[in-house]
């Protein structure tokens, strides 16, 4: 039985074979402009899922040797200036090994005093040295410059110190030349009874008489642009204002010298703030290496008496989520120590007092070091706290003034070192520079130290950069197999579908040519 097929059905069976064979021509040339074998997801579903994938993991590697970048210039900076810094303090040894020699004049260590001024200028440039307008040695300050010109004091028999070590002067100020102060009465700052004085400022050349009235509180001596201010307590011994020896063994002497201020930031403390109610006598600390901020919570009322448990959770993301679960045991009657990521926070109080439910403690660590991500999880500290390099004296944020960043000793503290030499060099002091050639052998040695850990990061970052640039080449041809086109066979499929295109419409119109009246 034969079928008629009707006019309309032929033209809308012809439309059809014409656009599908047009599609797949047009798909063909687009593949040829894009070099893309997939341009949409219906081209090859599970491909475009392998290419994003692909993708994704390229912008992921792209983005880390960026930062590998970042991290070259920042240690390769660094790293430069410690070796420059270097080879200052060869010439300042040398400069030291020639003023200890007892031949040398006043005047010959005053003119070594001139050289040694410079250098130490050259090196507080260095080590406010930037690298894209941002700070090396700053900590998180990167926007302001780590070390400012200061004035600090040396003593020739402790009296600046108190029995924790700490500084018992305030100094601001400036002075052109180092200034020498001695004092000729004996006495306590703020007892009520005179304490006399004579300062110089030129080596000992000349003095100036001076006298502290000394009432209650703290004291102030003022020297040309100068203010040292004794605290109250400090004690001082008196000496003869007519001993012209300067051997500095008769009384109590100071030395007004120069030095660096650190005022960037540092990896030194943890503060721990109490939130919420607490018992009045409590107090809290904690200890440990923080990577950033932690709360912790008392998750029940605990009495602090011997043996109870006390029951805690800690979150790393401000409160958003908590780690529950943790406890601790009360050891003494009102102490207790809960173990957090990175350390510990120990509370004590009154025995029997209570831990509230819901009440926080707030652990904030100073984390003066920046990181960048060169990796997967895998992190670079970018810079170097200088106050921990270069030493000089600095102001902590939880103390009440400044005194030497101590952490690395006075011997290997470079801008109290210096300090010490231009005020010895000033005030004619042979046997003080002495001393100064072996503290700037530690110096010397404590800079390359450093430096050698900013090399091997250094290196680290370098080898990174080379494995990033391997998983790039490799990623970038499992992508082309997924996405490229093959040249020879697309042209193949080209010319073939143009043919079958040709063929569709040439058959087409023939068809479409014929009718009854050819064939009567």
């Amino acid at each position: 039985m034969s079928i008629r097929v009707s006019h309309r059905n032929q033209y809308s069976l012809f439309n059809q074979n014409i656009n599908d064979a047009y599609s797949k021509l047009v798909d063909l040339a687009n593949q040829g402009s894009t070099q893309s074998r997939v341009n949409k997801p219906s081209d090859d579903p599970s491909g475009m899922v392998r290419i994003l994938g692909h993708r994704s993991t390229l912008n992921g590697i792209g983005q880390h040797m960026v930062n590998v970048k970042t991290a070259t210039g920042w240690l390769g900076m660094a790293d430069n200036t410690l070796n420059a810094m270097s080879t200052t303090l060869t010439q300042l040894r040398q400069l030291s090994e020639e003023s200890a020699t007892g031949t040398l004049t006043a005047q010959n260590r005053e003119q070594i005093a001139v050289q040694v001024r410079q250098l130490m200028d050259q090196l507080i440039g260095q080590a406010n040295v930037e690298y894209e307008g941002e700070h090396v040695f700053a900590g998180h300050k990167t926007d302001q410059s780590p070390y400012k010109r200061a004035l600090w004091l040396s003593d020739n028999d402790g009296s600046t110190l108190n029995a924790r070590g700490e500084a018992q002067f305030g100094i601001t100020g400036d002075l052109e030349h180092s200034a020498m102060i001695q004092f000729n009465t004996s006495g306590k700052i703020g007892d009520g009874s005179p304490i006399d004085y004579r300062y110089s400022t030129d080596g000992g050349k000349t003095f100036t008489n001076g006298r502290l009235t000394n009432g209650s509180g703290d004291q102030k001596i003022v020297i040309q642009g100068a203010t040292i201010t004794l605290k109250d307590g400090m004690s001082v011994n008196g000496g003869s204002a007519t001993d012209d020896s300067m051997a500095k063994t008769n009384g109590t002497w100071l030395t007004v010298r120069p030095t660096a201020q650190y005022v960037g930031d540092d990896l030194d403390g943890v503060k721990v703030e109490k939130m919420g109610a607490h018992p009045a006598a409590s107090t809290v600390s904690a200890s440990g290496v923080f990577s950033g901020n932690i709360s912790v919570r008392y998750d029940e009322d605990t009495a602090l008496t011997a043996g109870e448990t006390v029951k805690y959770s800690y979150s790393l993301d401000g409160g958003a989520s908590w780690v529950a679960g943790q406890t601790a045991s009360v050891t003494t009657d009102g102490e207790v120590q809960l173990l957090v990521p990175g350390g510990h926070v120990d509370v004590s109080a009154n025995p029997g007092d209570t831990l509230p439910k819901d009440s926080q403690l707030l652990v904030h660590p100073r984390t003066a070091g920046i990181e960048i991500e060169i990796g997967n999880n895998e992190f670079v500290q970018l810079n170097t706290v200088g106050k921990d390099v270069f030493g000089g004296v600095y102001s902590d944020p939880d103390g009440n003034s400044a005194q030497l960043a101590g952490a690395m000793g006075t011997s290997s503290n470079l801008f109290d070192v210096l300090g010490r030499f231009v005020g010895y060099l000033e005030t004619n002091d042979q046997q003080g520079c002495q001393q100064i050639v072996e503290d700037l052998k530690d110096v010397s040695s404590h800079v390359l130290d450093e430096a050698a850990r900013v090399g091997a990061r250094e290196n680290r970052v370098q080898m990174t950069e080379k494995t990033l640039g391997t998983l790039k080449d490799n990623e970038t041809k499992r992508l082309s197999a997924v996405e490229d086109v093959d040249f020879s066979e697309l042209l193949r499929d080209l010319m073939m579908q143009q043919t079958i295109y040709k063929t569709v419409l040439s058959s087409s119109s023939q068809i479409m040519k014929l009718s009854l009246a050819d064939f009567m």
